[in-house]
């Protein structure tokens, strides 16, 4: 049986496409066919364990961003787990997938995020921030020095930021083991091998994003499943697990402060709840589960025998 027949034979189980049908419901049969013809399009997704591709297109689908790698709004990238002596696949969101979010917000007035040509950097003010460029005629012809990514919201509120080549280049080391392998034939593998430019600007978009603008919920998702191999009970950075990239949000000790982060969008209802519990002593509630997590936790559909079939299944789920 090849690995295309695999992944075609588990998506298609009656027990998967039950769950696919509590979790997607009329979607699956768009969701199904869309994912398998981006499986059968690409050798290296064939050979990723077939769940870990289904639960990348979930979170895709869940967040409305087409995996169609053309539009660049997400990708499943084939990811070699040596752990564990499999390739599973890692979920990523293109640059425009951000800017996709960002609109839907409906808090943003302007929004993009654009390379900067030699000469085209002028100067930066030490105390505002603000930073001016020269667009330069043949810029086409000229090398990239830098990135910038800009937003100005709905109520006035604007920010911008730069990071030279350099500055993300030694982002990208550090944030990717793969990027950063001694091996070659590993690190041209890498999206920041293969694609540069593109992973460039989802990092400065991304950074600027997390740090300075309203954090929706679906933001906030979407931040954190980045880069992530994406499981039933949560995600894993394998890329590197060490170090995660998460919204920056300050710590919250006061009622106040949790209602100004909830007002902001830096936290959704539920993260509300809980860090006002705290702030007035009062004792942790168990969390309520969503449908979904209630159907995985009692084993709805088979889901658990499933993923256990694939070694995706954890000690907890």
């Amino acid at each position: 049986m090849s690995n295309f027949q695999a992944f075609n034979q588990k998506i298609t189980d009656p027990r998967t496409q039950n769950y696919l049908s509590q979790v997607l419901g009329e979607k699956r049969s768009s969701f199904v066919n869309n994912l398998t013809a981006l499986v059968a399009n690409n050798k290296n997704l064939q050979e990723c364990d077939p769940l870990s591709v289904m639960y990348a297109g979930i979170k895709a689908t869940a967040l409305d961003l087409p995996l169609d790698p053309n539009l660049g709004f997400a990708y499943v990238i084939p990811y070699r787990n040596n752990r564990e002596n499999k390739t599973e696949a890692q979920f990523q969101i293109g640059y425009k997938g951000f800017v996709q979010l960002a609109i839907r917000s409906g808090q943003f007035q302007t929004i993009n995020v654009a390379e900067v040509k030699e000469g085209e950097y002028l100067d930066e003010d030490l105390v505002t921030g603000e930073i001016k460029f020269k667009k330069l005629p043949d810029r086409d012809q000229l090398p990239t020095i830098g990135y910038v990514a800009y937003f100005r919201l709905t109520n006035g509120f604007e920010k911008m930021s730069y990071s030279s080549v350099e500055q993300i280049d030694a982002h990208a080391k550090k944030y990717s083991q793969t990027y950063s392998s001694s091996k070659e034939y590993i690190r041209n593998n890498s999206k920041w091998a293969t694609d540069f430019d593109a992973m460039a600007k989802k990092t400065v978009l991304k950074l600027l994003l997390s740090k300075y603008a309203p954090m929706s919920v679906e933001m906030q998702s979407a931040v954190i499943s980045d880069q992530a191999v994406i499981r039933v009970n949560g995600a894993d950075y394998m890329d590197n697990p060490n170090v995660v990239e998460v919204p920056d949000v300050k710590e919250i000790s006061t009622e106040q402060e949790a209602k100004d982060a909830l007002l902001k969008g830096q936290i959704d209802k539920a993260k509300y709840d809980e860090l006002l519990s705290k702030a007035l002593g009062r004792k942790d509630e168990p969390e309520e589960k969503s449908f979904a997590e209630q159907q995985v936790e009692n084993n709805a559909f088979g889901l658990k025998d499933i993923a256990k079939e694939h070694g995706t299944a954890t000690e907890n789920s």
